[in-house]
């Protein structure tokens, strides 16, 4: 591969011109030839025996053109973008420019990160609020950790009540038809969850272990199976068991269970310091939140379309991952919320464009301040990784070029110049 030339096209669009000498086009000429020639019949020859000569002669010289340049292009291409050191951010669109007795010239048309105009960065003004833990947040963590104590029993001389756990069978029907999703045997239920359609849950409230009823609901005009929306359902229904969750006594002995602490005061403090320490990250993130729209309000940049499509389409595939690590399929997700890859693009693309936006901020902050990532950094940010997920630091080095590694470091010391610098205002909580 050889780098010919580099020339502006529109705004933010680059030209690479590069070229491909004749004996590197000819080698892969002859393996697409050797790759096809078993189906390619030739009055005269046995399949795949037809010379290559014979069949450019019948169907054309440029008959494995194709395949030869799909061979050769990723690797040449890759050659021609890290020589010519541009900052590319979308797909190459490829045209071939010539083939002939010199060999082949591609040119691929190109977006590229675009030049950024800072505005103030040092000195930004945000407002923290002054969130203090209330003693009802405290009572409600503990209120948790006594739910999670609770012993079930069952009761068996009384109708359900609010509160209850039911173990009960339903089967659903709109206009007389079962529907999928409608029909299920020994579900449990809290009652007063809020789970099921409205007013389901009130309708179960009264009725005796072993009796049969039936509960009417009408599905929400905006469900998501649109096939049930606005309908009215019969849902026949039978109850196997009532259930109730008796709390344990918060006391010093039950402290000493649930934790390393003696006392319920000694309890409390604790809840209250973590607590507290959740709130003010929470804080800090607004703060940081303010500081990052102030930068990007602040800067000028005419930013490709592409980088936008990239960003949406890299956050489509983590909460794909996201999904199947819950056990979920996207089409499955899709099928049942009713929404569409491009509904959920839609969804997407305003974060998407404020971590472009932002990003591009900060790595112009980072130039601005000659600011770079030591290599007892890059180490260190490997080892990091490395013990966040569990594996060697030689995987992870083989996984993550260090550039890349080097361009997140600075771009943290960006944004922690514009926090170190800010101008924070307090603001009692509301």
């Amino acid at each position: 591969m050889k780098l010919l030339n580099i020339t502006d096209a529109e705004k933010n669009q680059k030209v690479i011109e590069f070229s491909v000498d004749k004996a590197t086009f000819d080698a892969a000429v002859d393996k697409a030839y050797k790759k096809n020639v078993s189906k390619i019949n030739i009055p005269g020859f046995r399949r795949g025996k037809a010379p290559k000569s014979m069949i450019e002669k019948m169907y054309g010289k440029g008959f494995f053109y194709e395949d030869a340049i799909n061979d050769i292009l990723p690797a040449a291409y890759e050659a021609a973008l890290k020589e010519s050191a541009l900052d590319v951010v979308s797909q190459p669109e490829i045209d071939i420019k010539t083939i002939d007795e010199n060999g082949v010239v591609i040119t691929a048309l190109v977006y590229v990160k675009p030049e950024v105009k800072l505005g103030e960065y040092k000195g930004l003004a945000a407002t923290r609020e002054d969130v203090k833990v209330t003693d009802e947040a405290v009572d409600a963590e503990i209120a948790k950790a006594l739910e999670g104590q609770a012993r079930e029993t069952e009761v068996t001389d009384r109708a359900c009540e609010m509160g209850d756990e039911v173990v009960f069978d339903f089967d659903g029907y709109v206009d007389g038809t079962p529907f999928d999703g409608g029909k299920s045997e020994n579900y449990n239920l809290k009652l007063g969850s809020g789970a099921f359609l409205p007013g389901f849950e009130e309708q179960i409230v009264g009725k005796a272990i072993g009796e049969n009823f039936d509960v009417n609901v009408t599905f929400p005009a905006d469900y998501h199976a649109e096939n049930l929306a606005g309908k009215e359902a019969v849902f026949k229904c039978l109850v196997h068991a009532i259930k109730v969750r008796e709390l344990p006594e918060l006391d010093d002995e039950f402290v000493k269970d649930v934790s390393e602490f003696d006392t319920v005061d000694e309890y409390r403090a604790d809840i209250t310091a973590k607590l507290q320490a959740e709130a003010d990250k929470a804080e800090d993130a607004k703060v940081d939140a303010q500081l990052m729209d102030k930068l990007v309000e602040a800067m000028e940049a005419d930013i490709p379309e592409a980088m936008f499509a990239n960003e949406t389409d890299a956050m489509m595939r983590d909460y794909e991952t996201r999904l199947r690590y819950q056990g979920l399929d996207l089409n499955m997700f899709m099928k049942y919320t009713g929404q569409t890859v491009e509904t959920m693009k839609e969804q997407f693309r305003p974060q998407a464009e404020k971590q472009v936006k932002t990003r591009l901020a900060l790595e112009a902050v980072a130039k601005a301040e000659n600011f770079e990532a030591t290599a007892e950094e890059i180490d260190a940010e490997y080892t990091k990784i490395a013990e966040a997920y569990n594996v060697k630091v030689e995987d992870v080095r083989a996984q993550i070029d260090s550039s890349a590694i080097a361009a997140d470091l600075v771009v943290g010391k960006a944004a922690q110049l514009v926090r170190d610098t800010a101008v924070l205002s307090a603001k009692d909580a509301e």
